[in-house]
C-alpha cells in the first residue's frame, strides 16, 4: 500500500493530511482507509508503506506511553518520536513504514519524521509515492506564520496534487488539526474527485440486440451420475 502523507507547522500548532487510498499492486483494495492513527489526545501519526507495518500492531503498542502518568500530565511528542524512531531503526528498513508524526504539547508544536529510523524536524513533510507533487506544492506556497485555514487549504492543495499525479494516492483528502488542548479530525474534508458518471439505471440494452448464434443444454446432474458410477466400478 502507497499513499501520500503530508504535515506541517501553523500558527497555533500542527496540520496533518493525508489521501484515502489503499492498493495492492494495480489494483485499489479501500477507496476510504484512514492513514491518521492516534497516538494520544495532543498526538497523531500519519503512515505510508506497507499497510500491516504502517497501521499493525507496533503503532497501537506504542499508544501505551500515552496511558496519564501519575502527575496526569499531557504526553510528550518526543517520547512517540524516540519510542517509534527506535523501533524502525532496529530493522534497518525491513520494517516499511515512512511515518510524519505531529504533535503540540508544553513545548510547542513538533513534526519530526522517520522513514527507517532516520530522524528531522522541518516545518513541513510529506511522505509517500505522491510526496514529490505535495513537496511541490509546499515548496511554492508555504510561508511561516499560517492562520488554521490557510494551513488547511495548503495541505489539501498538496494532497489533491499528488492525487492527481500519482497512481497509488487517491480518493478523499484527511485532515488534523491538533492544537493546544484540542484536536479536530476532519475526516473526507475534501472530496477531489468524485465520480459523476456513474448510471443508478444499469445497461439499457433491450433484449434481442445480440444475436445468439447456437445454444446447448448440459445436464450437470446426468454427468454428476454417471461419474459416481464410474467411482463405484473402479
Amino acid at each position: 500500500m502507497n499513499m501520500t502523507i503530508v504535515g506541517l507547522v501553523f500558527q497555533d500548532g500542527i496540520i496533518l493530511g493525508a489521501d484515502t487510498r489503499a492498493t495492492e499492486g494495480p489494483i485499489v483494495a479501500d477507496k476510504n482507509c484512514e492513514k491518521i492513527h492516534y497516538m494520544a489526545p495532543n498526538i497523531y501519526c500519519c503512515g505510508a508503506g506497507i499497510c500491516i507495518d504502517t497501521e499493525g500492531d507496533y503503532i497501537h503498542g506504542h499508544q501505551l506511553f500515552a496511558l496519564p502518568p501519575a502527575t496526569s500530565r499531557e504526553s510528550r511528542v518526543v517520547t512517540a518520536f524516540t519510542l517509534l524512531k527506535t523501533h524502525l531503526f532496529g530493522y534497518q528498513g525491513h520494517v516499511c513504514a515512512a511515518l510524519v508524526l505531529g504533535g503540540v504539547d508544553i513545548t510547542g508544536p513538533h513534526l519530526p519524521i522517520y522513514p527507517h529510523g532516520s530522524t528531522d524536524t522541518l516545518p513541513y513533510a510529506t511522505m509517500g509515492s505522491g510526496s514529490l507533487a505535495a513537496m511541490a506544492m509546499f515548496e511554492s506556497n508555504y510561508k511561516k506564520g499560517l492562520y488554521r485555514d490557510e494551513g488547511i487549504k495548503l495541505v489539501c492543495k498538496a494532497i489533491c496534487a499528488s492525487i492527481f499525479n500519482d497512481f497509488f494516492s487517491g480518493s478523499n483528502v484527511d485532515v488534523c488539526v491538533i492544537t493546544k488542548g484540542k484536536t479536530d479530525y476532519l475526516r473526507n474534508y475534501q472530496l477531489p474527485n468524485p465520480r459523476t458518471y456513474v448510471s443508478s439505471k444499469g445497461y439499457s440494452f433491450a433484449r434481442g440486440q445480440t444475436e445468439v448464434l447456437s445454444t446447448r443444454i448440459i445436464s450437470l446432474m446426468a454427468n454428476l451420475v454417471l461419474a459416481e458410477g464410474d467411482e463405484m466400478e473402479e
